[in-house]
C-alpha cells in the first residue's frame, strides 16, 4: 500500500468515527492533493463517504437509544452547547439547521443523534446530512488545498490552513450564538 492510499484509508476511518480530528485530517489531505499526492475530488469523496456512514450510525444510535445517549453527551460542555442550540431550531427548520450544524464544534454529531431521537424520517435526514457533509468536507479540503498551493512547506501550509479554519469556525460559532440570544 502506498502513502496516498494509506492516507485515504486513514481519512475514511477518521471521518467515520465521531469526535476524531476529522477537520485536521481533511486539511492535511487537501494539502497533499495540492502537492500532487492525490486528487482533491478523491479526498472530498472519501471524507464525505466516511462522514455520511458515521452520521447514519449516529442517527440510528439516536433513534434507538436517544434520550440516554443525549443525556450522557450533554455532560460535556461542548456537546451541551451544541445540543442547546440545535434542540429548538431542529424542530422548526430541520434541513437547513442540519446543514449549518456541520460548521459548529460537535454539531454534526449532536445533530445526527438529535434527529434520530426525534424520529425524523430517514430519507429526510439522509438528504440533509449528505448536503451538509458534502459542503463541509469540500470547504475544509479546499482550505487545505489553498494552503498547500500557497506554501510548499507542508507543516507551514497545515498551520496556515488550520488557522484560517479555526478563525472561520470561531466566527461562525460566534454568529450562531449571537443569533441564538436574539
Amino acid at each position: 500500500m502506498d502513502a496516498t492510499t494509506a492516507g485515504l484509508v486513514v481519512l475514511f476511518v477518521v471521518s467515520l468515527v465521531p469526535l476524531l480530528p476529522t477537520e485536521v485530517t481533511i486539511l492535511g489531505m487537501g494539502i497533499a492533493a495540492a502537492q500532487g499526492g492525490t486528487s482533491l475530488a478523491v479526498v472530498i469523496a472519501v471524507a464525505t463517504a466516511g462522514c455520511l456512514v458515521g452520521d447514519q450510525a449516529l442517527y440510528a444510535l439516536g433513534r434507538f437509544g436517544g434520550a440516554r445517549v443525549l443525556e450522557r453527551l450533554s455532560r460535556r460542555r461542548k456537546m451541551a452547547a451544541g445540543l442547546a442550540w440545535l434542540d429548538g431550531r431542529l424542530q422548526r427548520h430541520p434541513r437547513p439547521i442540519l446543514v449549518v450544524a456541520r460548521w459548529l464544534p460537535s454539531g454534526g454529531t449532536v445533530g445526527a443523534l438529535l434527529a434520530g431521537s426525534l424520529r425524523w424520517p430517514m430519507g429526510e435526514f439522509f438528504s440533509a446530512s449528505a448536503i451538509g457533509i458534502t459542503l463541509w468536507t469540500s470547504y475544509v479540503a479546499f482550505l487545505g488545498y489553498a494552503g498547500g498551493e500557497l506554501i510548499d512547506e507542508p507543516v507551514v501550509s497545515m498551520l496556515l490552513s488550520f488557522g484560517v479554519a479555526t478563525l472561520l469556525g470561531v466566527a461562525i460559532t460566534f454568529g450562531v450564538r449571537r443569533g441564538a440570544r436574539s
